[in-house]
């Protein structure tokens, strides 16, 4: 106790030392890993895009699908390398570092030379659910419609076939899916015969789907709706950087003036826009995971039917919020640490 008592004025003089003559503190380590950037390329292909992530029960790690674009295809012609594709698998622990597992086991392939792409997944009572678009066929043009198909799984790896959902047209593409405070689900895609413009279809149980029209008119694809900071938000990409929206009721949105990941980065294969996303909300953080083409920045492309050119690799960055708005600096050190989902 003695000790104590003659110690005590000389901790009392150090703490009214100027800041400069105390020793300093360290910093407090960042929440999570740091990503690597890229933060995933495709084995097989190396044409990662429009990337979707989801906690798996089973394994107990995080899994990312991803449309398995063929881009070193160097015999393919037109868009045919970005026709006949799968749904790739890698897997993570954290979020920040990821592995390859394989193409999902999808059990609908109608027609030869089958295409898959954009899938969004979600869990519910146990069982999973994957909205794929669908294209029936492998195609040297745009022109050939393609539907939004309903696939469930006990595993994530193997998919059966339930329906077609009945939406506005017959070329739609790239599906989000929410639940909604009632407990019923809302879908927003992209509908290339309106000008490819967001609409939006309900459901009481993921199975039965009623459409409702136009949610937004905006032109762009990969619509991805999200929870966060107290509303919601839809992100969508109109080839420009991407577009973010925010709403209260999910029904009227309001447009944000500043796109995100429009301005080219630094940091490897990530000097183009940033394309078709996912968010994941955890831990009170949200994160975007979005795919750019390396070999397309503004000020240097290459030729466009180049490998180069084609290929594409996934991407993360961490989401801020501040006066009402998102923003994101992918030049920013992005440390992740996804939590195990519930």
């Amino acid at each position: 106790m003695r000790t104590a008592l003659l110690l005590l004025p000389l901790l009392v003089g150090l703490s009214l030392l100027p800041a400069a003559a105390r020793a300093q503190a360290p910093p407090p380590a960042p929440a999570g890993h740091l990503a690597p950037k890229p933060l995933y390329r495709d084995p097989v292909f190396d044409g990662a895009a429009d990337p979707v992530i989801i906690w798996n029960k089973r394994a107990k790690k995080w899994w990312m699908f991803y449309t398995n674009r063929r881009a070193t295809d160097t015999v393919a012609t037109g868009v045919t390398w970005v026709h006949g594709t799968r749904i790739g698998i890698a897997e993570s622990g954290d979020g920040a570092t990821w592995t390859y597992r394989d193409t999902a086991n999808i059990a609908y392939r109608p027609q030869p030379g089958y295409t898959f792409w954009a899938p969004e997944v979600v869990e519910y009572k146990g069982q999973y659910h994957m909205f794929l678009t669908y294209v029936p066929g492998t195609f040297t043009d745009w022109n050939h419609p393609r539907t939004i198909v309903h696939l469930t799984s006990p595993d994530l790896r193997n998919w059966q076939y339930k329906s077609t959902l009945p939406l506005a047209t017959d070329k739609v593409i790239d599906a989000s899916v929410l639940r909604l405070p009632d407990g019923t689900w809302r879908l927003w895609y992209n509908n290339e015969r309106d000008h490819k413009s967001t609409y939006y279809a309900d459901s009481p149980d993921l199975a039965t789907w009623t459409d409702h029209g136009p949610a937004l008119a905006e032109r762009g694809e990969g619509p991805k709706v999200f929870r966060w900071q107290g509303q919601y938000w839809l992100i969508i990409d109109p080839w420009k950087g991407l577009a973010a929206y925010h709403s209260t009721d999910l029904l009227h949105w309001t447009a944000q003036p500043e796109r995100l990941l429009e301005a080219p980065g630094s940091g490897p294969d990530d000097q183009a826009i940033g394309g078709h996303a996912d968010v994941v909300v955890s831990g009170g953080r949200a994160y975007l995971f979005y795919f750019t083409h390396p070999g397309r920045p503004k000020a240097n492309p290459a030729p466009a039917t180049s490998v180069a050119a084609r290929r594409s690799v996934i991407q993360v960055v961490e989401l801020h919020y501040a006066n009402g708005q998102l923003t994101c600096d992918r030049d920013e050190p992005t440390y992740v640490q996804l939590k195990p989902g519930k």
